[in-house]
Parts: structure tokens; sequence; C-alpha cells
């Protein structure tokens, strides 16, 4: 199944310098291991923004609860998550239905 995700993140401007840096590197970490697996598909930057847009091809709505709960950064985040479906004029499926 894949999911449209924005995630916004909003990290206290009060937490330890040194926490944010490891949650940071651990965020980054997970990030890239869910990339190599083939779960995270995508993942595009928002311009001026800490967030992003990210695509997720997982199995089933479990699957993308995990993966979103176990992000280091998920307490500090905004995430809006949207079911994706083929679009039928997509030259990737062939000939457009009329």
């Amino acid at each position: 199944m894949l999911f449209a995700v924005r995630m916004g993140v909003d990290i206290p401007r009060d937490l330890d310098p040194q926490v944010r840096a490891e949650l940071v590197v651990r965020e980054k970490a997970y990030c890239q291991e869910l990339q190599k697996s083939g779960e995270w598909v995508h993942i595009w930057r928002c311009v001026g923004q800490y967030a992003n847009i990210s695509v997720f091809d997982v199995a089933d709505n479990e699957a993308l609860h995990r993966i979103l709960w176990n992000l280091p950064l998920f307490p500090y985040m905004k995430v809006d998550v949207t079911p994706l479906a083929q679009h039928p004029s997509d030259l990737a499926v062939g000939e457009a239905v009329p």
C-alpha cells in the first residue's frame, strides 16, 4: 500500500542540544534504513520548513503506524497521512482511460 506522509517537526528550543543532536542522528539512520528496505520510497524537503513529504510502500496501515511511531523525532512531529491509489491517467499504468 502506498501512502503520502507529510511530517512537520517542531523540536522545543529548550531541548538539551546534545539530546537534539542524538535524536537527529538516530532519525537519519532510521530513515536511511527504511529507504534501503524499500518501505520509505521517496523523501522531499518542504522548502523553508522543518518538514518533509514522503512516500511509503508498506504492507498495511499497521506497518505504516509502526514505522511512524518508531521515528525518533515522532514526539515532536505533526503527521498527515494520505493513502494513495494509482491514477488512470498515469503513463506508467499504460493506456489512459478516456
